[in-house]
């Protein structure tokens, strides 16, 4: 049987930040994030959401770029609160 890889998918959402200025902050670390719809408008319409921010994860990611995109994320909470 053939060993298969897997993609993950870190979407988040957060109701005291817009995803773009966390884009902008995670870009200043050298984090690179896609922000905006995904092309799921009608369901973000539904749930309140304005914009996601999509950090996308595959095998060829290292376990210090995931430790950076944590730290990132801890670094904004504490600037934006």
């Amino acid at each position: 049987m053939a060993h298969k890889t897997g993609l993950a998918l870190l979407l988040l959402i957060s109701v005291k930040h817009h995803a773009y200025d966390v884009g902008s902050f995670l870009d200043n670390y050298g984090i690179a994030v896609r922000t905006g719809h995904h092309c799921a408008m009608p369901l973000m319409a539904y749930y309140n959401v304005p914009a996601m921010c999509r950090a996308s994860l595959a095998m060829y990611n290292t376990h210090e770029e995931v430790d950076r995109l944590v730290t990132g994320l801890q670094r904004i909470h504490r600037l934006l609160g």
